[in-house]
């Protein structure tokens, strides 16, 4: 007779509801799921038993069922502007990529939420590697647990070197949305992360249903993948245009914030040259906007191998974007960081056992481009 052992609950993955259902389940207090977040986010521990506050018997009885089980770091990279990079293998054989950029006045990490993505925008090189699954909670905010730990200064603690959260890694991470919104809930709990709901932000491709969910759920800042600003065009760039035209998404961009007037939602709109650069494009846009509480980054794309696009120039990125401000809009252009070790935007490509064959395909047909 043969028996099957259970898979220990692995702590990193729970938010405060969960741990403290966890907690009820064991007999005990709710109150006791603050005590371990604490000691899983903010100190670090790694063993249960570290956990000092709770008593012996808690701790073998949590101890008996659960663990804290953190990433693997398969490599890690800064370049010379100080951009951090980490692959982490995953328990499945695959792996992601999490990017930390520091600036004089905070520290921004990018999160992924998919081994590879479902969408597959044509400029986007995480796009090209196909898909395989979505991440757990554990494995999202494992991210930002390495990241912490990695950069901290006091032994391992949350010293708040991380100050913003982007979920702009790998994946879409509204098709991976309970996932993502506990992960994310972990990240502005106080007994997690203490980050301010202003300073993490989802990056959205524009899934409209799930952008009308999260909105209930959780008040975290918003960005949308834009980089076109007409439907025809957007078709090209972002295929999920077809199934949630613009009209569709901008109507759920406005609807986002609508309780709160001092919010805006961040456009991020990648500078190819020729393709959606010209003055005319940036007249369409501007109209585009015109009803959107909307600030516009504005971002010169990162080549990566194969690709067909070029990046703007400087003088057309300033010129698009000295038009938007003329017409009253908020627009930046977004420092590129990272690019000399592959940590620049729409570059993050891990290793991805891909499901849909669509890296395969991307790869036959580059073959074949060559052999003409």
């Amino acid at each position: 007779m043969t028996t099957t052992q259970t898979a220990k609950i692995n702590l990193l993955g729970l938010d405060r509801k969960a741990m403290q259902e966890l907690f009820v389940q064991l007999g005990e207090k709710p109150y006791r799921a603050a005590q371990a977040l604490q000691w899983v986010h903010f100190h670090g521990a790694q063993q249960i038993q570290n956990m000092s506050n709770l008593s012996k018997v808690l701790r073998e009885k949590l101890d008996a069922i659960a663990e804290i089980k953190a990433p693997e770091v398969a490599y890690e990279n800064t370049s010379a502007d100080g951009t951090h990079k980490w692959v982490i293998r995953l328990s499945d054989g695959n792996c992601i990529e999490t990017v930390f950029i520091p600036e004089k006045t905070r520290g921004t990490l990018c999160v992924s939420s998919q081994v590879g993505c479902t969408l597959n925008c044509d400029f986007c090189s995480t796009g090209k590697q196909g898909f395989s699954r979505n991440l757990t909670t554990a494995e999202i905010i494992g991210q930002l647990w390495v990241a912490v730990r990695g950069l901290s200064l006091q032994q391992g603690l949350h010293d708040h070197a991380v100050t913003n959260v982007v979920m702009m890694g790998m994946g879409e991470p509204l098709l991976n949305f309970n996932s993502v919104v506990s992960a994310m809930d972990i990240m502005l709990d106080d007994f997690g992360y203490g980050l301010s709901k202003r300073r993490v932000t989802l990056s959205t491709a524009g899934v409209v249903p799930a952008m009308y969910e999260l909105r209930k759920v959780s008040d975290v800042a918003l960005a949308v993948s834009l980089h076109a600003p007409n439907d025809e065009l957007r078709n090209v760039l972002v295929p999920l245009n077809k199934k949630y035209p613009l009209k569709e998404l901008m109507a759920a961009c406005k609807e986002f914030f609508k309780d709160d007037k001092r919010r805006y939602v961040t456009m991020e709109y990648v500078m190819l040259a020729g393709v959606n650069d010209t003055p005319e494009h940036a007249r369409q846009l501007i109209h585009l906007l015109k009803d959107v509480r909307s600030k516009v980054n504005l971002i010169p794309f990162n080549p990566f191998p194969h690709t067909i696009y070029k990046r703007s120039d400087q003088a057309t990125i300033d010129r698009f974007r000295d038009q938007l401000m003329q017409a009253g809009i908020n627009a930046i252009t977004r420092k590129t960081r990272g690019d000399s070790i592959d940590a620049a935007c729409g570059q993050l490509v891990g290793q991805v056992k891909d499901r849909t064959r669509r890296n395969e395909r991307h790869r036959l047909k580059v073959v074949a481009q060559h052999a003409e």
